[in-house]
């Protein structure tokens, strides 16, 4: 944890307190703010929120407890530690009981007591959210390795490489292979200790997009009722997912670029600059250098987001991964709507290997689930998969299911050549079928 990222706010109404407690935390290298009364504190967190605040017991008009009891109220992150001339008893079981982290007497005897503290409630900190982090991709439950780059060894060499960096990721691909879940990998993969926030730039209206992104102060425009904190600040410590970043509006991309250049922003409405130490994956499925060249993306902004790029290739060009993803998200899809996990039939594999898939992933997953919820008995078959598999030629969905395993399964074949142009080892490897079978079968049903 880098002390310049720590910003603490120190609260007294005695000056030389707040120039002491100052100096020795600037010493170690914190950001420090300060405020003479509670009521400036309030002032200052809203515009700043440190990650602790270090306040005097007693003073004039709001006191400590007061100050704490209306900040953990709002926001319940930002830790306190407490400093008191009334040593007594009562006042430290009142603190720790409101939520205070430690309890301090001054006049300070030894600088050292402070800096334990501070770096004791600091630890405390990562620690939780370490273990929210845990807690978090548990509950999101990522397919393992294996499953999420098969057919593409590359990119998770290529992540590998960069997780544990801060260069800003750009994911290229077509709609449905998987940005979003590789983004959350890298995230996860990077040791970062704040959460995974995601934006998609194209479902937000042009109009709030930037409010999104940058929050807003109260008053800041029509129905601003009260301040919002954007994604940026939500992403503290973090990783910040822009999905679609094709789709952010030209206007708003000067502020973007900003943001990756020094790592500031304000919010609309706000004249008080912010930081943000969260690490940007942008991704899209269109072709960004056309965008520049008809002047609807820029330049520059291009160029800051691709520090890391990486192409993830569409299905049909992962060789072997269709089924493995065929398998695991049926049993994955069974399992979460609590049916027995079918296994796949070899002329529904065939089908589903033989099958372009122009919706990635994201087509394979929906073809599958309805395939398992109709599903009764014995081995998944073609049928289920039919009304949603949109094969080249005549679509399944208009196939008859008292077609026999012969027609499907030369059908398959048929599909197979076609894709790879006629070549037999390429055909044999998609259908999952030894190259010998293939020549019988071509044989068989009278296959040129």
């Amino acid at each position: 944890m880098n002390p310049h990222d720590i910003r603490i706010l120190v609260v007294d109404d005695e000056p030389s307190i707040i120039h002491l407690i100052r100096r020795i935390l600037e010493g170690v290298g914190y950001q420090v703010q300060t405020a003479s009364s509670g009521e400036a504190a309030l002032e200052a967190i809203a515009a700043v929120p440190p990650r602790l605040v270090i306040t005097d017991l007693k003073m004039p008009g709001m006191s400590g407890i007061d100050l704490m009891r209306t900040v953990r109220g709002q926001r319940p992150e930002i830790d306190f530690i407490l400093f008191t001339a009334f040593a007594t008893v009562e006042n430290a079981v009142e603190a720790m009981k409101e939520g205070a982290i430690d309890y301090l007497v001054k006049p300070l005897k030894d600088p050292e007591e402070l800096k334990i503290s501070v770096a004791r409630v600091l630890e405390r900190q990562a620690l939780l959210r370490a273990n929210t982090l845990w807690t978090a991709r548990l509950a999101e439950d990522l397919p393992p390795n294996d499953v999420i780059f098969a057919g593409m060894p590359g990119v998770f060499d290529e992540i590998s490489q960069v997780a544990r960096t801060e260069a800003t990721v750009l994911l290229l691909g077509e709609s449905g292979t998987g940005k979003s879940l590789i983004a959350k990998v890298i995230h996860h993969s990077s040791g970062k200790t704040g959460p995974f926030v995601s934006i998609n730039c194209a479902a937000i209206p042009e109009t709030l997009i930037e409010s999104e992104l940058f929050g807003h102060e109260k008053g800041a425009f029509t129905g601003a009722v009260k301040g919002k904190r954007g994604k940026f600040e939500l992403a503290e410590d973090g990783s910040i997912f822009l999905d679609e970043i094709g789709e952010m509006p030209l206007a708003l991309q000067p502020k973007l670029l900003r943001v990756l250049q020094e790592k500031a922003f304000e919010r609309v409405g706000g004249v008080v600059t912010l930081m943000t130490n969260a690490r940007v994956i942008a991704a899209s499925n269109q072709d960004l250098r056309k965008g520049i060249r008809e002047k609807r993306f820029r330049e520059d902004l291009y160029y800051r987001l691709s520090v890391f790029p990486i192409h993830l290739p569409p299905l049909r060009d992962r060789p072997g991964a269709v089924a493995v993803l065929s398998n695991y998200l049926v049993a994955r899809i069974a399992s979460r709507i609590g049916k027995p996990v079918p296994k796949i039939g070899d002329a529904a594999m065939h089908a589903i290997e033989a099958y372009s898939w122009p919706g990635n992933v994201r087509e394979l997953h929906n073809v599958l689930e309805r395939a398992v919820i109709l599903h009764h008995k014995g081995d998944l078959a073609v049928p289920s998969l039919a009304p949603g598999l949109g094969v080249d030629g005549p679509p399944l969905s208009e196939q008859t299911e008292d077609l026999d395993l012969a027609s499907l399964e030369k059908s398959a074949i048929e599909k197979a050549l076609k894709r790879t142009q006629g070549h037999r080892a390429r055909a044999s490897e998609i259908l999952g079928i030894p190259l010998r079978t293939l020549y019988n079968k071509l044989k068989q049903y009278g296959i040129g």
